[in-house]
């Protein structure tokens, strides 16, 4: 299933590189990880079932809204992502509560921010839907950094560190 989510999330134009450089460039700050150490966390994340479905079925009602097989209202709703509509957050943050509360802030942020794969994803480039996609990279990507924060919580990282 992780490799069927994996392939899906790169048809639609995200890879895993993509949301580990959102994951470091969040943490880098806190702690110290490579971008690696993000990716693998990114996929430790992929591996979680609940993490999986929402991938599923949020991206399988973006590509429904692509067609047009949705009725209205809703269909507006999707393909505009309604500000009003919130049901793509609400489904995002099933995935930020994996390791914690802790992902709520970066998730709240990223969603705000929009920087790196969110924001292209979020352009809606070639007509393509992405109204759940762009909130499940940054659920995807606040559950990895809220599990390096708690694997790593013991770890500080001085001025030292970021002046280097």
């Amino acid at each position: 299933m992780k490799k069927i989510v994996i392939d899906l999330l790169n048809e639609r134009g995200v890879t895993l590189r993509d949301i580990g450089e959102l994951v470091y460039d969040l943490q880098i700050k806190y702690v110290s990880l490579t971008l690696e150490d993000a990716i693998n966390n990114v996929e430790k994340v992929l591996e979680k079932r609940e993490v999986q479905n929402a991938i599923l079925t949020g991206i399988a009602v973006d590509k429904l809204a692509e067609q047009n097989l949705i009725e209205e209202p809703l269909l507006s709703m999707i393909k505009n992502d309604d500000s009003l509509y919130g049901i793509d957050e609400i489904m995002s943050l099933s995935i930020t509560n994996i390791y914690g509360s802790i992902g709520f802030t970066n998730f709240g942020y990223l969603d705000k921010v929009k920087p790196g794969i969110i924001g292209r994803v979020d352009a809606h480039a070639k007509g393509q839907v992405n109204t759940f996609l762009d909130d499940l990279i940054a659920g995807i990507a606040a559950a990895a950094c809220a599990r390096i924060a708690h694997s790593k919580a013991h770890e500080k990282v001085t001025e030292e560190d970021l002046d280097q």
